[in-house]
């Protein structure tokens, strides 16, 4: 794969790279999009059903035993080339963030290390009446399990459709996207706000932008350089054309 030039010269002078990935990079590893996964038992429901505060109070049972089964889903893949190269980027780059709309924390197992979760994750547990943490909780057969605090029900510590992102959250992505370099947009849609607004943002203060995509998306007709293909192959090659790491 030959790639631009001018774009391998800006990733090696680059002080400040901010990623950016969605649902594409964990499709393959055979992670579900989000729609994709209402098939079999779940595909009587639409994600509104399953994904909100509302369908939570209304069937609390089975919107845990949906998440229950993607967490299994996520248990039984792996990072693929794509997660592992962005783990070798950011021991390359002075300063790297990578933010992530995805739940399923790939990226950490993969190796990354500063990583923002906007949307959360699958394998984190809270509670439904007050959004704290909880590690533990006494498994007695209800479902879902009741907060050994307060005794609210326990949800997937995620964010659904109608709710706030996790406090400070996106003003962190939004202050590393613009100082950033270079900024990459890696499989994601670039539909859901307010994460699409990032490669924006950082283009506004010169940020060279980047796009690595197999489709066209609503950010493309504003990127310098559009990668298409999956991540997994493109950042591999990526990788190589930047040369043996420094050091």
């Amino acid at each position: 794969m030959t790639l631009p030039n001018e774009l391998v010269r800006a990733l090696q002078q680059s002080r400040s790279v901010v990623v950016l990935t969605g649902a594409g990079i964990s499709a393959e590893s055979g992670v579900p999009t989000f729609r994709d996964a209402q098939t079999g038992l779940w595909a009587q429901f639409k994600p509104e059903d399953l994904a909100t505060p509302e369908a939570f109070r209304r069937n609390p049972k089975v919107v845990w035993e949906w998440y229950a089964w993607r967490r299994q889903l996520v248990a039984q893949v792996e990072p693929n080339a794509g997660h592992r190269a962005l783990v070798e980027l950011e021991r390359r780059v002075p300063q790297f963030t990578l933010i992530t709309q995805n739940v399923d924390g790939l990226h950490q197992r993969a190796g990354s290390r500063s990583v923002i979760e906007l949307h959360g994750n699958l394998t984190r547990t809270k509670c439904f009446e007050e959004g704290a943490a909880v590690d533990h909780w006494e498994e007695t057969g209800e479902v879902p399990p009741r907060c050994p605090r307060c005794g609210g029900r326990l949800r997937p510590d995620v964010v659904w459709f109608n709710e706030m992102l996790p406090p400070g959250v996106f003003e962190c992505a939004l202050a590393a996207s613009r100082s950033c370099d270079v900024f990459l947009s890696i499989g994601t849609s670039a539909l859901v706000h307010p994460a699409a607004s990032l490669p924006l943002d950082a283009l506004k203060r010169g940020a060279t932008l980047v796009e690595i995509n197999p489709d066209d998306t609503p950010l493309t007709a504003h990127v310098h350089f559009r990668l298409r293909g999956p991540a997994g192959v493109i950042l591999p090659a990526l990788l190589r054309a930047l040369g043996p790491a420094s050091g």
